[in-house]
């Protein structure tokens, strides 16, 4: 460990210090907070230094995400970082993470999921509506071709507009002009914020399902720093883990990212997984959606036969029974195979160029 920075405490005794990566943004902050103080209440002695950096995503703020590349425009920083060694893990929002991580690289945790749905914060002069209730031909701001596809749908009067910037400039544009009379944006986000009061309505599954991943954090490492990955692993959530490696197969399976409007939704009950998936052409004239099940039960001689430190989509969750989390892969590439065989591909495809060309 070598030329690694390390720190004294007060008995004198050098410790090694794990630099954490981060984007600058407050709610980043707030996130890559929340994992460093779970850190420091399981290893009470351990040196923790955060790391802010500015990401591609962060710096362009006047086109809509969908038409300036795929998810790594808030993550490819962060990762270069830890390929050089200048931090020891990143802490990420991990439906920015891609289905397909760069070689090396690992999710080494998935903690408990936050609401997953979206939000309508209201104008306003607006409060107490819903996106029911808003004057016909009201503007909502989202720059999510997801949200924007299952709303069109859903509220045919309405009409949606792109919305960029972090959440304190989101907010800000709807507060301080009259350009929109809502926006949707991710609950989990605005709950770590703190802004729980700005939450004028959940939307419901029927109305709006979630993204891919949407309301947790996820820790990023690499694969070989096996002390930091048995460190990072006791954060895992295991039903989240298994919910998030089942959305992430069905999303890798169907080639989809941000410029293709892809959504799921999850639930684990009385041992079972459910799988919820949808694809929507842009205006949401056009989906198909299904609902498959699996068992994730705990079967000790699967679990023991599995390899723990098998990635799945990404994933490395030792602790968590192998067997479930195979389960949960199968789930999501079998609810992707028979959207396929229905015709999502071309919706999907359809749907890309016509966003490229927009």
């Amino acid at each position: 460990m070598s030329g690694e920075p390390s720190s004294a405490d007060a008995s004198g005794e050098v410790r090694r210090v794990i630099r954490v990566g981060t984007r600058k943004s407050q709610l980043a902050r707030i996130q890559t907070d929340s994992v460093v103080e779970k850190l420091k209440e399981l290893y009470p002695h351990l040196a923790l230094e955060i790391v802010g950096m500015t990401t591609i995503g962060d710096n362009i703020l006047d086109r809509a995400l969908s038409k300036i590349g795929e998810k790594s425009l808030f993550t490819k920083e962060l990762e270069n970082a830890l390929e050089k060694n200048e931090v020891d893990l990143v802490v990420h929002s991990l439906k920015d993470l891609p289905t397909t991580l760069p070689s090396g690289f690992t999710i080494g945790a998935v903690l408990k999921r936050e609401n997953p749905h979206d939000a309508v914060v209201l104008h306003p002069k607006h409060l107490g509506r819903t996106l029911e209730t808003l004057p016909e031909s009201s503007v909502i701001g989202t720059s999510s071709l997801r949200r924007a596809a299952q709303l069109k749908k859903r509220f045919p009067q309405l009409l949606f507009k792109d919305i960029r910037g972090n959440l304190n400039t989101r907010l800000k544009k709807l507060d301080e002009k009259d350009d929109y009379a809502a926006i949707v944006l991710a609950a989990a986000g605005l709950r770590r914020m703190g802004w729980d009061d700005r939450i004028g309505q959940i939307l419901r599954p029927e109305d709006c399902m979630y993204a891919v991943g949407q309301g947790a954090l996820a820790v990023e490492v690499r694969a070989r720093d096996a002390d930091i990955l048995e460190m990072v692993s006791v954060l895992h959530d295991p039903e989240t883990v298994l919910r998030c490696i089942a959305e992430r197969a069905f999303l890798r399976r169907l080639e989809g990212g941000c410029s293709v409007p892809v959504a799921v939704h999850t639930e684990v009950k009385n041992s079972q997984l459910y799988l919820t998936g949808a694809v929507f052409s842009l205006d949401g004239s056009d989906s198909l959606k299904d609902t498959m099940q699996t068992s994730v039960a705990a079967d000790d001689k699967s679990s023991d036969a599995v390899d723990e430190r098998v990635q799945r989509v990404g994933v490395t969750a030792s602790g968590v029974p192998g067997g479930a989390q195979d389960g949960a892969e199968r789930l999501g590439e079998d609810l992707a195979n028979l959207l396929l065989s229905k015709g999502a591909k071309e919706i999907l495809t359809v749907a890309r160029q016509l966003n490229d060309a927009r």
